[in-house]
């Protein structure tokens, strides 16, 4: 434990995962929830159409076990969203996020993500709207500034307009977002970081509460950050990494260190497998390729990846699945590809 950490009460919720299309369903969710008990946990972003024209259960739809967790929506409409934030309220979600952040061409043509703070005032409308029929804490996460604009100004007003309609906490990303020539892989690596706008932000509205997002590889950093902020949001690296979640109950939260197993780990991920097979005939690789990262950096760790990617193994149950992973490597290749797939080889 560094000295100089800050330790945090758990209610506080101001370690995160960041919310990230297409891999933090509630399958992901429930694996990060294994390893950190505090982590606040976040929904892939949620349209407002696909709740109100959509199935919503299959969109809301959540373990008991992913608590605290943030529903995140896409909208610029305030009664839509309203309704929406409604909904997450009903379902249950602990918070209700609105997504100002992201670049993404399709999320632009309808007209929500990061082009949202060009219209701080429309932001306001939408913070209000959800604001006025929840109880649950209503944030918003935003970029520093869109496309080249380099002015502090921009991002300060932003937030002052947000914060009047009722919106206390911001999780700020603290790069630009080019919205337009580049994708949104680039926007999360080519505009540089500039994490002293949100530090001069936590300044200037001390009553606010401010995480910080972008670029984070090792909780040491985090701590520097958590003597100005009220907390850091952990996006690629948690998801690639996700053994070092189950540090952070120790490291954030002054928990004595988890005595939790990769193993162990992965055996709650097999019967959960086993359960969602059973109760929503939900395939099994829809669930591992989640906890591809768990064995990073340990011996045998890509054949373990190998087997839990490998289709040909679909119909076995996830418990014999880890099986094969963790089977022996035979000194020379099978010779037929049966044998191989009993031995959990790749072809």
């Amino acid at each position: 434990m560094n000295e100089n950490a800050k330790l945090l009460n758990p209610g506080e919720r101001v370690i995160s995962v960041a919310p990230m299309m297409d891999w933090t369903d509630r399958h992901c969710r429930f694996f990060h929830r294994l390893l950190t008990r505090h982590t606040l946990l976040y929904t892939e972003m949620v349209t407002t159409g696909a709740l109100v024209h959509g199935d919503v259960p299959r969109h809301l739809r959540f373990n008991a076990e992913e608590h605290p967790v943030a529903l995140q929506l896409g909208g610029s409409e305030p009664a839509d969203l309203a309704h929406c934030a409604r909904l997450g309220q009903d379902w249950g979600y602990d918070e209700i996020n609105l997504n100002c952040g992201c670049p993404s061409e399709r999320v632009q043509r309808g007209a929500f993500g990061a082009c949202l703070m060009n219209e701080p005032q429309l932001v306001a409308d939408c913070v209000k709207a959800m604001v006025d029929v929840v109880d649950v804490p209503v944030t918003v996460k935003h970029r520093i500034g869109i496309d080249k604009t380099e002015s502090y100004a921009f991002v300060r007003d932003f937030v002052g307009a947000v914060s009047e309609a009722g919106c206390g906490t911001f999780i700020v990303h603290a790069r630009n977002a080019w919205l337009k020539g580049l994708s949104p892989k680039q926007n999360r690596e080519v505009p540089p970081l500039r994490y002293e706008l949100v530090h001069r932000l936590k300044h200037d509205f001390p009553a606010l509460r401010f995480s910080i997002n972008g670029g984070f590889d090792g909780s040491a950093r985090m701590h520097e950050h958590l003597r100005l902020l009220d907390g850091v949001m952990v996006g690629r690296e948690a998801y690639h990494n996700p053994w070092w979640l189950a540090a952070w109950d120790a490291d954030f939260f002054g928990e004595a260190p988890s005595s939790l197993t990769r193993e162990e780990v992965e055996r709650q991920m097999c019967d959960y497998m086993a359960r969602e097979a059973a109760e929503h005939d939900t395939p099994w690789s829809n669930i591992a390729r989640h906890m591809l990262g768990l064995r990073n950096g340990l011996p045998g760790a890509r054949r373990w990846r190998q087997v839990w990617s490998d289709h040909r193994f679909k119909a076995l149950a996830p418990h014999a699945v880890m099986a094969l992973a963790h089977a022996p490597q035979p000194e020379r290749a099978p010779e037929s590809e049966s044998t191989q797939a009993l031995a959990g080889l790749p072809s």
